[in-house]
């Protein structure tokens, strides 16, 4: 297992769509496996596939245990999602492995209800709400070509350019 690179923002393949998986074969498990050591690695608890420029419908959620460790048993593996309901709001503070250090409040639905396929092209449908809610919202974001960022109201966004601007000129020091 590797871990691989993240791609950041305002790299033009986070805007990306990305296509449906079609064929659930070693290349998919290897692509999966390397993309939990990846997030492991990076401190994360979701990544999709597009984020380590890969344009296809996959993403991982771990929100690890009641301790908050994070293992294959609670790693959930998520392929070609698709909302089947939503209801309620909530606001919660949101950070990206694709934007790293900074972190914004965003609104999104409370609880869904989402079908998707495993690695072996089973299908799930799965009931979520609170943070395993938000993550199935914003990692499926990245499949649709939409980082958290984009949420966020017109003055936040502006701050966020603004202070973005400055991380990234910090980095280049």
């Amino acid at each position: 297992m590797a871990v691989l690179d993240i791609v950041t923002y305002p790299n033009k393949i986070l805007k990306e769509i990305s296509r449906p998986v079609e064929r659930f074969d070693g290349e998919l498990h290897k692509l999966l496996d390397d993309m939990y050591e990846t997030m492991l690695a990076k401190n994360g608890v979701g990544l999709a596939a597009i984020q380590v420029a890969v344009p296809i419908r996959a993403l991982l959620i771990d929100l690890g245990d009641e301790e908050g460790k994070q293992s294959k048993d609670t790693l959930i593996e998520v392929i070609n999602p698709e909302f089947l309901e939503w209801e309620g709001t909530q606001k919660d503070k949101e950070g990206c492995l694709s934007v790293p250090d900074y972190f914004d409040e965003v609104e999104r639905y409370e609880k869904v209800k989402v079908k998707f396929f495993d690695r072996f092209g089973k299908e799930h449908i799965m009931d979520a709400d609170g943070l395993l809610s938000v993550a199935f919202q914003h990692e499926t974001d990245h499949l649709d070509g939409h980082l958290f960022v984009e949420r966020l109201d017109y003055i936040k966004r502006k701050k966020f350019e603004k202070e973005w601007k400055k991380l990234l000129k910090k980095r280049k020091k």
